[in-house]
């Protein structure tokens, strides 16, 4: 009696699994010369982007630290703040590097430029992808004539705060470094560890 429970509650949990991963979409990882599409909410496409970036050779070393973008308006709202991630694979479809993307404003159809700082891309990738966090529409409230924008929706995504980037050069050497990640550098005989903190 007791298997046939256990059986039973393991056949409702797998058929909710199965309906809850049928009803998010799963964002498609594109080429690099291919635009990739972010979803609202509900399933549909909300906005497609494609790289304006084209030399990409990042590396543990050397981290391409900021990509352009022109992120497409495919909906048929109008939003009047959208943000997201822009996360790049290897070729072997392992993440190697991911930045945050901002548009203030962004009518239907309509395409705007963008960037991704903070982004420390650490390889050459094969492929990237795109997924919405913050898609917030204009609403008019008819009877007042005034024009509001609904509180922003939380993600399951947790927002990182989008960290400063920096350069340090010494001796025409240029290494790049962000507000609290440290950068090893070698001086002299002995590897020196730098940390960029802001005052409290």
């Amino acid at each position: 009696m007791k298997f046939l429970m256990g059986a039973v509650g393991l056949a409702f949990l797998l058929a909710g699994a199965v309906t809850v991963a049928a009803q998010q979409p799963a964002e498609q990882r594109a080429g690099l010369g291919e635009p990739a599409v972010g979803f609202d909410a509900k399933g549909a496409p909300a906005i497609e982007a494609r790289l304006l970036t084209t030399v990409l050779n990042g590396s543990d070393d050397s981290p391409v630290t900021n990509v352009r973008l022109v992120i497409k308006n495919t909906s048929s709202n109008s939003y009047t703040y959208v943000t997201g991630w822009a996360t790049f694979y290897d070729s072997g479809a392992v993440r190697c590097g991911e930045g945050l993307f901002k548009v203030d404003a962004l009518a239907q159809g309509e395409s705007a430029e963008t960037d991704t700082p903070g982004l420390r891309l650490r390889c050459t990738p094969a492929s990237w992808r795109i997924v919405a966090t913050n898609l917030l529409t204009r609403t008019v409230d008819v009877a007042k004539e005034v024009v509001t924008a609904p509180p922003p929706v939380e993600t399951t995504v947790a927002e990182k705060p989008a960290p400063v980037n920096f350069i340090i050069s010494i001796d025409g050497e240029q290494h790049p470094i962000q507000v609290n990640n440290p950068i090893v550098l070698r001086l002299g005989n002995r590897n020196r560890k730098i940390v960029l903190k802001p005052v409290p």
